[in-house]
């Protein structure tokens, strides 16, 4: 193993368990570096990285890796991330995944994301139906710029992009759409303890948080704007059946709850008549 590889794993063990700090110091190594994994493997030599002791110990301190070096890969797009905007996770491109196999491949449909962040939904979904209008929305102007910056930064995709608070929104100010998609925050203030520090200290708390007293609140609004024929929700999997229900009172029918990769209810999609 390269020795500069084995001295960052060295730094991270007792923080991170083992094969987490294996694959954080290749991670260092490739954005350092600009080499593969396997020509870093490959070399025996030590490589001088000047900054290494600040970015090890900004990892000491669990912040995210993709923090530090302001980007992440997902879905195939390179997304750059910040302290405005959650990191993209695994069973959100589930949730893309589930959306591509409902839309027809040549169809122009129009598509919604409410709560876009770096505008990842937005933009995989472009990216593999290019034909679809999609607009995305955010009540945030710095995560707007950074969703606007994340489209022209994967190929000037097209997105419509508008700084809205979804919460204060009317159905009359955005119209009605084929598809609505949404990850809002669902993630209950009670849940706090149980989760690291590499997301309590350093992802956006609004981006994250409900009250317990309320943790579907933004479902219901979105539900009860009734903007899309066809809808989508990434969940907390304490509540796949509550936000099932939701749905139905407001009039939507073929309502599916689907698990994550980890068996967990993470998605729920319904269509309604409009």
């Amino acid at each position: 193993m390269n020795q500069t590889l084995a001295y960052i794993q060295s730094q991270l063990d007792g923080i991170y368990p083992p094969d987490e700090a294996r694959e954080l110091a290749f991670w260092v190594m490739e954005e350092t570096t600009g080499l593969s994994r396997a020509a870093i493997s490959a070399r025996k030599d030590t490589q001088n990285i000047s900054n290494i002791e600040i970015i090890l110990s900004r990892l000491r301190k669990k912040e995210p890796i993709q923090y530090i070096f302001g980007h992440t890969l997902w879905f195939g797009l390179d997304l750059l991330v910040n302290s405005h905007t959650l990191i993209p996770r695994p069973e959100t491109a589930e949730l893309v995944e589930l959306i591509l196999q409902t839309m027809p491949k040549d169809a122009p449909l129009s598509v919604l994301d409410i709560g876009t962040g770096t505008g990842a939904i937005a933009l995989a979904l472009k990216s593999k139906r290019p034909n679809c209008e999609v607009s995305a929305l955010d009540f945030s102007e710095a995560i707007i710029n950074t969703a606007a910056a994340n489209a022209q930064r994967n190929g000037n995709l097209q997105i419509h992009f508008l700084q809205l608070d979804i919460m204060k929104a009317e159905r009359a100010n955005l119209g009605v759409f084929d598809i609505i998609v949404s990850n809002p925050p669902y993630v209950c203030e009670s849940e706090k303890g149980s989760m690291d520090s590499n997301v309590l200290d350093y992802e956006p708390a609004s981006a994250l948080f409900v009250p317990d007293t309320d943790p579907l609140r933004f479902y219901r609004q979105i539900a009860s704007l009734k903007l899309g024929r066809n809808i989508f929700f990434e969940i907390n999997s304490r509540f796949g059946t509550q936000v099932a229900q939701l749905l139905a009172e407001y009039g939507y029918s073929d309502i599916t709850i689907k698990n994550d990769m980890y068996g967990k209810q993470r998605m729920v999609s319904g269509r309604i008549e409009i």
